[in-house]
């Protein structure tokens, strides 16, 4: 499954289309964010279906990123049925993340 960009709009429906999703919040100018990318790209290609995985820009969807009390990025939050379950905060190995995915399902 490819990476989905995510706005304020497309926010609510994206997250409770499926079971499970990793939403990083990240914004162009941000170094970690860039560097937390490619894992990202790498995880949608590894697991396929079992995850949704999508990105909200906070420069241009300010709203969800408040809403879910993003104060420093990348900051990502791990969904579960339409609820969010976990976040983590900062650059975050692949291994970490497939870990936090893990304990949701």
């Amino acid at each position: 499954m490819a990476i989905v960009t995510i706005s304020d709009a497309s926010f609510k429906a994206e997250v409770a289309s499926h079971g499970t999703v990793l939403v990083d919040f990240w914004a162009p100018w941000c170094g970690p964010c860039k560097m937390i990318a490619p894992v990202l790209d790498e995880l949608a290609t590894e697991l396929g279906d079992a995850v949704k995985i999508g990105k909200v820009n906070v420069d241009d969807n300010p709203m969800s990123a408040g809403q879910y009390g993003v104060m420093s990025i990348p900051t990502l939050v791990l969904f579960k049925d339409g609820q969010p379950v976990d976040k983590v905060v900062g650059f975050q190995s692949k291994d970490q993340l497939k870990n936090l995915i893990a304990r949701a399902q």
